[in-house]
């Protein structure tokens, strides 16, 4: 994510695109707009957390509440604390529904923590994709929360929360073994992105891998490795995904030589 987008997302002073048409949230006292102001502007996502709960506690029925909830959401996201997130993502959007920030974060989070075994597995499903597809039809009217913020930085913002909705639909389609729109959702993301994003890159390189796409596997990891690798530790996991798919594609070539019946293989120069 570029620093643009994150400069945007820490000035996002309203919380939907529904705030962004009503009346400007107020501040009812000096002590509630100093709260406020510590919850966001703290520097970590604990401090973030702790500074959202002082808040919701003093001032319950404060216009910024739904703030103070997605401040939560998203710092629980940051600490890759799931069960958090969700709890915290559905509180806000008993708020308000149409919270694009949360809609995006929980239909990318609970899209990307379902397994193909889980009990639950359609009922998870088919609320990350009613989250994302939401997500999807308010985005092109989302509103600039602040003037100030330039029209292109903006557009570019969007361009990524957008590219964040077609990736969630991308690993639902892909949990369901539905794997050609897993492509076409993901090839959607990596196309809207405001620049390459490895991690989309990636998760469209392991669709290819089970297509057994070996040439456009390989090709797609190169771009995630190029726009910075999916980094696990000391390990990249584009690089690794890649050197799979070389064996994979040598494997199937030896396969269809050795076939009988196959015509000749030329030989390599």
């Amino acid at each position: 994510m570029t620093k643009t987008i994150l400069a945007i997302a820490a000035a996002l002073g309203i919380a939907s695109a529904a705030w962004a048409q009503q009346k400007q949230p107020k501040v009812k006292s000096r002590k509630e707009a100093e709260a406020y102001n510590a919850m966001v502007t703290a520097p970590t996502p604990d401090a973030r957390i702790q500074a959202a709960e002082d808040f919701l506690t003093k001032f319950a029925d404060s216009d910024f509440k739904e703030m103070a909830l997605q401040t939560e959401t998203l710092a629980y996201q940051q600490k890759n604390d799931f069960d958090n997130m969700v709890i915290f993502g559905e509180r806000t959007l008993e708020v308000d529904p149409d919270n694009i920030e949360v809609l995006v974060a929980l239909a990318r989070g609970i899209a990307q923590r379902t397994r193909e075994h889980d009990l639950d597995k359609d009922e998870k499903l088919a609320r990350a994709e009613k989250y994302a597809k939401r997500a999807q039809t308010l985005i092109p009217n989302w509103s600039k929360p602040n003037p100030q913020i330039p029209d292109e930085q903006w557009t570019e913002f969007k361009k990524d929360r957008m590219a964040q909705a077609h990736a969630a639909l991308g690993q639902i389609a892909f949990v369901r073994k539905d794997f050609a729109n897993a492509e076409q959702s993901f090839k959607a993301g990596v196309d809207v992105a405001p620049q390459p994003d490895p991690v989309l890159l990636y998760q469209l390189g392991m669709v290819y891998g089970a297509e057994a796409k070996y040439d456009e596997g390989i090709a797609t990891m190169d771009k995630a490795i190029a726009a910075g690798g999916v980094k696990v530790g000391g390990r990249d996991l584009a690089a690794e995904q890649k050197a799979n798919f070389e064996k994979a594609k040598a494997s199937a070539a030896s396969k269809s030589s050795a076939a009988p019946g196959s015509p000749p293989q030329p030989k390599q120069q």
